[in-house]
């Protein structure tokens, strides 16, 4: 087995220097063919800096530079794109997901059986307002997309690299790792593992940046809203009817000869809260349709310093065609 491991880094020069040292110690305790891949997702800091240095000093260390901040999802498929061997780990730069617990994942892909791997903590480390929204996106994800095991992601996971080609013309400024894996296979599992406290700052991805990627999740890989939208207009028109049908039994047994005007106001109300939701989605869907079509791309690379600069990338570095 020979290993790419996957790093996107952002605010993280006082980490990567011991994450990258503990890594490697690791890989090579495996006896496995092995490189690092640290992708600096347009970092204000001087991440890029270190990320440039280790890439100097470590001859398995690859360093790439976005040429902004293109958020973590489509980092991640930067450097996946960029791995030559046959796993690709993906993990934090926060010191949260201990290398140590590498083999556990690398354990899990031994023979046919899985070709994707999560690992899960043994106990949640997030405080609870993170912690139940990353839960409703995980269950958004399961019943809306149909991704089995969805409950049980993590930014901790191990894959064959032949899944990529599942996700190769993959493209636009709205990616999901996990999302895209699951069209490549159903052989899904998990592995429990130990999750650290984070010691230096504080995370990036808060409920704010969770909401934001569940709706691009929802608007991007399903039709699930345009859906539900069709459900409203149906559950509106049985309230319709209903109202209706007492309007006119009132009538018929002469307890009014004139519908009142609290009976219109909430008919049209009702109507025209439904008709705005369903245009807004149609506008969400349309608004993504020309986004596509002006065609951003998934992230641009800057700059790149280590292996990568003598060796071919199999797959072309951005993600728009």
């Amino acid at each position: 087995m020979s290993v790419s491991v996957v790093i996107p880094c952002y605010r993280s020069e006082i980490t990567l220097p011991p994450l990258v040292t503990r890594l490697v110690s690791v890989l090579r305790d495996m006896s496995v063919r092995h490189e690092v891949i640290l992708v600096v997702d347009g970092s204000p800091d001087g991440t890029w800096n270190v990320a440039e240095s280790l890439a100097r000093r470590i001859d398995v260390v690859r360093a790439i530079r976005l040429s902004r901040n293109y958020g973590q999802h489509n980092a991640l498929v930067a450097g996946i794109r960029e791995a030559r061997f046959d796993v690709v780990v993906t993990m934090d730069d926060d010191l949260q997901h201990p290398p140590e617990q590498v083999p556990l994942l690398l354990a899990a892909l031994e023979g046919d059986r899985l070709d994707l791997v999560y690992g899960v903590p043994h106990q949640e480390e997030h405080g609870f307002l993170r912690s139940l929204a990353s839960r409703s996106v995980k269950t958004g994800m399961s019943r809306a997309l149909g991704i089995r095991n969805a409950q049980k992601i993590s930014a901790f996971r191990a894959f064959r690299t032949c899944l990529r080609d599942g996700f190769e013309d993959l493209s636009g400024p709205h990616a999901s790792v996990d999302v895209a894996l699951s069209w490549g296979t159903a052989q899904i599992g998990s592995v429990g593992v130990h999750m650290n406290d984070r010691e230096v700052g504080e995370s990036n991805y808060n409920v704010r940046m969770l909401v934001r990627h569940a709706v691009n999740m929802l608007l991007g890989y399903s039709t699930a809203p345009l859906r539900m939208a069709s459900y409203l207009g149906f559950l509106t028109g049985i309230i319709g009817l209903l109202l209706g049908g007492l309007v006119l039994w009132r009538f018929a047994t002469g307890d009014t000869t004139v519908a009142g005007f609290t009976t219109i106001t909430s008919m049209i109300a009702i109507f025209s809260s439904a008709q705005l939701i369903s245009i807004g989605v149609l506008g969400e869907y349309i608004g993504r349709i020309h986004g596509g079509g002006l065609g951003r791309p998934t992230y641009v690379v800057r700059e790149r310093v280590g292996l990568s600069a003598a060796v071919d990338v199999p797959v072309q570095p951005t993600g728009s065609r």
